[in-house]
């Protein structure tokens, strides 16, 4: 995904609590586009190859909670996290992680995900077709910072991760923000 490309327009279906609704599953469906989660905001964007999965839920997503303050730092208002994953599933494991500042966009048909050329088989793990692991910046809608792991390919035999790993996006944020604004780098 070059640089300065708008996203492509896409309505995700969502499950929202829903208080009114009784019983064990008080949720209701909501569809949420992309214009609703990039419009007017400067926002960072992950995607990974599924919930639940090792580095997914280990490392990627719970660092991106624990550093979410840092992103807000640095003039990100929001970081959501975009799985091939239906709502039900990306909904649990918000709730198994606990999430609380990082917000979970179901991409369960891979619409998304193929709009934006990042969608790869990963059949020789039994898991179909998902989403390479890849993170943006972007800023009213238009990718404004693109972070790719290398290897993209279908069936890659590897799960590299470095690229797109919180740490590396928000030193790169804290560098492009110092050289814009003629400012020293803080390290944190």
């Amino acid at each position: 995904m070059p640089v300065k490309k708008r996203i492509p327009f896409v309505a995700f279906r969502t499950r929202v609590r829903d208080e009114t609704i009784g019983g064990p599953n008080p949720y209701r469906w909501e569809v949420r586009t992309t214009e609703d989660y990039f419009s007017g905001k400067r926002v960072v964007l992950f995607s990974l190859p599924g919930a639940f999965t090792p580095t997914c839920s280990t490392q990627q997503l719970p660092d991106f909670e624990r550093l979410y303050d840092e992103f807000r730092k640095v003039g990100i208002e929001a970081v959501y996290c975009l799985s091939v994953n239906d709502a039900f599933v990306m909904n649990a494991w918000g709730k198994a992680l606990g999430l609380e500042k990082v917000r979970l966009i179901p991409d369960g048909s891979g619409e998304f995900t193929r709009k934006m050329g990042m969608l790869v088989a990963k059949d020789n793990l039994g898991f179909g077709m998902r989403s390479w692991r890849y993170a943006a910046v972007v800023n009213d809608s238009v990718v404004e910072q693109w972070f790719e792991e290398e290897g993209f390919s279908d069936n890659c035999e590897s799960d590299p991760y470095s690229a797109s790993s919180p740490q590396n996006i928000l030193e790169t944020l804290r560098t492009f923000d110092t050289a814009r604004l003629g400012r020293v780098p803080i390290k944190f």
